[in-house]
């Protein structure tokens, strides 16, 4: 799964394709569920693509509320474009999510480790996520997202067996695009590479979503 993330902004970060300008002011070290977090997505209106704030936990435009017990943060790939709360985002209402990271947590005997995850040359993920728009009877409207899951690759397998999609560079403007074939962006929800990516332990001071700043992130001394 994908339960906690971090992004730090500081300029271009691999979506220069999009032709997007600086993005907006936006920096956590620990973004939580629930929250509104910064988006990538194709405009409704124009078809372009632009910035925008959703709220971390998909709510169907069906669903009669939009408070749930289960939020849905993530969707599984498996079936994605199948299942009744995903199959018309996915078709119609994709999104990319920037990050400076992802955190995931190992378990073990004595308890949980978190690490931190992050692209080995310091830049940017792009992950790959799914947007809805919903609107109450009293006109409340609510913009919302779910972060897309697939199997883990081999390095993130030794800490947990699922890990957020992320897209490669080439791929981030067929993904936007809701004119882009279903089998085309199906195959893009495969396991990101083992060599592109690191991982290292991290304090338990991060399990705290209340917690921010760059210590959440910092590597933990053997």
């Amino acid at each position: 799964m994908c339960g906690r993330f971090a992004y730090f902004c500081n300029g271009a970060f691999g979506c220069e394709s999009l032709h997007l300008p600086e993005p907006p002011p936006f920096e956590s070290y620990n973004i939580a569920p629930t929250q509104n977090i910064l988006s990538i997505r194709s405009s409704p209106e124009r078809g372009q693509a632009e910035y925008a704030m959703l709220h971390w936990g998909l709510v169907p435009f069906w669903s009669k509320v939009v408070k749930t017990p289960y939020p849905l943060i993530n969707a599984r790939a498996e079936g994605i474009e199948k299942k009744p709360s995903f199959r018309s985002p996915f078709k119609h209402r994709r999104c990319i999510i920037p990050a400076s990271g992802f955190y995931e947590w190992q378990h073990h005997e004595g308890g949980k480790q978190p690490y931190f995850i992050r692209p080995i040359d310091g830049g940017y993920f792009s992950l790959a996520g799914l947007w809805e728009h919903w609107q109450g009877e009293g006109g409340e409207v609510v913009e919302s997202c779910s972060i897309i899951t697939t199997e883990a690759n081999r390095l993130m397998s030794n800490i947990h067996d699922r890990m957020p999609v992320i897209l490669k560079v080439q791929d981030v403007e067929a993904w936007l695009d809701p004119g882009s074939g279903q089998s085309s962006i199906l195959e893009m929800l495969a396991p990101y590479p083992n060599d592109l990516m690191e991982a290292y332990p991290v304090s338990n001071y991060v399990n705290s979503h209340r917690h921010d700043g760059p210590v959440c992130m910092a590597r933990l001394n053997p």
